[in-house]
């Protein structure tokens, strides 16, 4: 079984589901990410993965899809 990985990250600039939606498809298209949620109202994201995943990746995934995140917390299992 592979080793996961919770990573929490902040997200500025979102103002509607459709941003949630672009969100979460540019952090599934990460290599290793197995689930990603993210929460309109408290501008976070939560990301489930592989051990792997480096937080620079997801990031910039994020600012591919038009805003910007930021370290949030890395929560044990």
């Amino acid at each position: 079984m592979t080793e996961t990985k919770p990573i929490e990250l902040s997200i500025e600039g979102m103002s509607c589901a459709s941003c949630v939606g672009r969100v979460e498809k540019s952090l599934a298209k990460v290599a290793g990410v197995q689930q990603a949620t993210v929460n309109l109202a408290t501008e976070r994201a939560w990301i489930k993965g592989d051990a792997q995943i480096k937080t620079s990746e997801l990031i910039e995934a994020v600012k591919k899809s038009g805003l910007r995140g930021q370290t949030g917390r890395t929560r044990p299992k």
